[in-house]
């Protein structure tokens, strides 16, 4: 039997995207065949930024779903992503986060493979000469050509890398569609880009949640003192929110407001109207020409990836699945190699509002936690998502949740659910 097989009990009962049932943000077999269909057939992943490895041999390890993986610079230049489980007994054999080689070897039996995941050592392949005779070895027939590293569809653009273990993937460009590919490219406009640090968290929560959390305008003006507060991201901020053909990607687009009461703060119990700052460097926002007139545009990537902009702090945000109910995110900030050192110090300044402990981020993570332990207390209810009606279709405003509808009209049709 086919453990992917959509199940005979049916987890959504009627053809509509505006009522998820509890039960996709905790079912085992359902999670098992997002792996296969969503992670690791037919769609592209974010695995780094070519800034991480800059040197021939650079490398560093990561995640596509649930599965591990390396990505390296080799002596030509070029970048090759390979699975991290040997070919003789399957040991996941990197375990440093980075760092340069010449070769991988794998410490169990010592089998070494080049930058690219070519096989080209075998200890004892022809075995030992003992008492005349040569004894053990590898088969006559054993050819090292066949028994590489897993390889990786690889593509780049703008200094970031994407992979695929689906060699049929379509190109990344036509995978993000006309409408993202220009707000990717807005970002990741050619120039180089600078690395500037990490954070990591794990999240007691469905891995998509996180999806839906940064294709919802509907909470930051409401959960969020900071976003309320100082005209970060508001309802009454001029907004856009767009998707590709498929739904499956999503922009919002938003210009900063001026902060300060209005009706949208009305009763909102997160609006502090007399909270200040001791230090208003944290909102020393500078207007980069490459902007254009929005302050923000966050781009969800299904499955894996976010790519923020928020003022000037820019990062991208890593989804790894651990399970229905955790995820490993990885914020990796950065800036552009032509950044004057005030504009870096600005960036890194900014980058606190985010990251496990930000001032806004941290509010999100708690959220996503208490509504998996949701979820788990009552499973067979639903998530209720009809702001702005039962349809999905991009919007001039952020009064909505849209988006998400439009991610889970996706994810039924890649998921036969």
């Amino acid at each position: 039997m086919d453990s992917n097989a959509p199940r005979s009990d049916p987890i959504w009962t009627d053809d509509g995207i505006s009522r998820i049932p509890f039960r996709v943000y905790t079912d085992q077999q359902l999670y098992q065949r997002e792996l296969e269909r969503c992670f690791y057939r037919g769609h592209w992943s974010y695995v780094a930024l070519e800034a991480e490895i800059p040197n021939p041999g650079d490398f560093k390890r990561t995640a596509i779903g649930e599965r591990s993986v390396i990505v390296i610079r080799d002596a030509d230049g070029d970048i090759n992503v390979v699975e991290n489980v040997c070919a003789h007994r399957g040991m996941k054999f990197c375990r440093e986060r980075s760092g340069n080689r010449k070769d991988f070897h794998c410490p169990y039996h010592q089998w070494n493979y080049d930058l690219k995941g070519n096989l080209q050592g075998v200890p004892f392949r022809r075995g030992v000469k003992q008492d005349g005779k040569i004894n053990g070895g590898m088969p006559a027939d054993f050819r090292p050509e066949e028994h590489g590293l897993t390889r990786l569809k690889v593509a780049t653009r703008g200094g970031v890398v994407f992979a695929s273990f689906d060699h049929e993937v379509e190109p990344l460009e036509t995978y993000l569609g006309p409408d993202i590919l220009g707000y990717f490219d807005r970002l990741f406009n050619g120039r180089k880009l600078k690395l500037l640090g990490y954070n990591k968290q794990r999240i007691p929560g469905n891995w998509k949640l996180m999806q839906e959390n940064i294709k919802d305008p509907y909470h930051p003006g409401l959960l969020h003192t900071w976003f309320v507060t100082f005209g970060l991201w508001r309802a009454d901020n001029k907004a856009r929110l767009v998707m590709d053909q498929h739904l499956r990607h999503a922009a919002m687009v938003s210009t900063r407001g001026q902060g300060g009461k209005s009706d949208v703060t009305s009763g909102v119990a997160s609006f502090k109207d007399q909270m200040t700052l001791q230090d208003d460097r944290l909102l020393d926002i500078v207007h980069e020409p490459w902007w254009g007139e929005p302050t923000a545009v966050m781009m969800t990537i299904f499955p894996s990836v976010i790519f923020q902009q928020q003022v000037n702090s820019v990062s991208t945000r890593h989804i790894q699945p651990r399970g229905p109910d955790t995820f490993d995110f990885v914020w990796t900030h950065f800036g552009f190699e032509d950044d004057d050192e005030t504009m870096t110090r600005r960036r890194l300044r900014q980058a606190n509002l985010f990251g496990p402990a930000g001032f806004v981020s941290a509010d999100d993570g708690e959220a996503i936690e208490c509504s998996q332990q949701g979820f788990a207390q009552k499973p067979w209810h639903r998530v209720l998502a009809e702001l702005g009606g039962r349809t999905a279709e991009n919007t001039d405003h952020m009064v909505t949740e849209t988006l998400i509808r439009g991610m889970y009209a996706y994810w039924r049709k890649v998921m036969e659910v």
